[in-house]
């Protein structure tokens, strides 16, 4: 699969402006994006990018502040060497340690995972991610049955593994994500995660203690429904992929509809990751 790369340039008086870019481009099929020191980077399937849809994206913030943009075609032999080049080992605290294949160990991390750099989304990088896996610290996630939805590259999934949850669904409509979930839980010795390839009809017919779910509000806005029935009674389910600022209000609102009463969030720049229970 070829990739479209878009070079950003950014001037912006406040620190989420960018994020608004990013997040708009999110909802239109980019999937990986690299943040650089005035702008950043967004890669696309060359199969899904639309000219027209990408300029009805960018629209609402062409008055709100300066941004330009460079198109570049990366054939595919070229987008692991990419990968590889910019992704870097992350700590999440002193807890978790998350590295490629071709980093160094460290052991002194309670939890290690190792994710082996594809086209799939979700590294650890990005600040949902790395909200999401906070939150999971902080819970409890032993002998649990576990769905994550947009499961990118199992990130998720085998952190929830190596919390103790006693069985894994991770799902994402992409075959790539897919693929990817399912070499990343080798890679990292998990057995109990059966990965699907679909989205919101996927989801087995079963009930589930947590639930997972980092992609976007509309997305979850759309699957509601579907995620609050295949949760138990006094289940958690935590919600990624969206802003403060207005959306956490819509998403609180909108999964007041299905039982699923708030509890906390956490925020990092104007991302949000909000934890729920019904």
């Amino acid at each position: 699969m070829n990739y479209y790369e878009l070079l950003f340039t950014t001037i912006t008086t406040e620190d989420y402006q960018q994020d608004l870019l990013i997040n708009a481009l999110g909802e239109i099929g980019f999937d990986t994006f690299e943040e650089l020191d005035l702008g950043f980077k967004a890669y696309i399937p060359s199969d899904d990018f639309d000219e027209e849809l990408l300029q009805a994206a960018l629209l609402p913030y062409r008055d709100m502040f300066t941004f330009s943009y460079e198109v570049t075609l990366i054939p595919q032999k070229n987008w692991n060497e990419i990968w590889e080049s910019n992704f870097e080992p992350i700590a999440i605290g002193d807890k978790v340690f998350v590295r490629a294949t071709f980093h160094e160990p460290r052991p002194e991390f309670e939890y290690e995972i190792v994710i082996d750099p594809k086209m799939a989304f979700g590294t650890g990088h990005h600040q949902t991610t790395a909200m999401m896996l906070q939150l999971m610290l902080e819970n409890d996630f032993s002998g649990k049955k576990v769905l994550d939805m947009g499961c990118g590259t199992g990130i998720l999934a085998i952190m929830a593994a190596k919390l103790g949850a006693a069985d894994i669904t991770a799902i994402d409509y992409d075959p790539v994500c897919y693929e990817s979930t399912i070499e990343n839980s080798q890679l990292n010795n998990i057995t109990n995660i059966t990965a699907l390839c679909g989205s919101k009809e996927a989801i087995p017919d079963e009930q589930y203690d947590i639930i997972l779910a980092n992609i976007n509000r509309n997305i979850l806005i759309d699957q509601m429904d579907r995620y609050a029935g295949a949760l138990k009674a006094d289940g958690e389910i935590y919600f990624s992929g969206f802003y403060e600022t207005h959306d956490l209000d819509i998403i609180t609102d909108e999964a007041r509809k299905y039982g699923l009463k708030y509890i906390i969030h956490k925020k990092d720049k104007e991302w949000v990751a909000a934890k729920f229970i019904k």
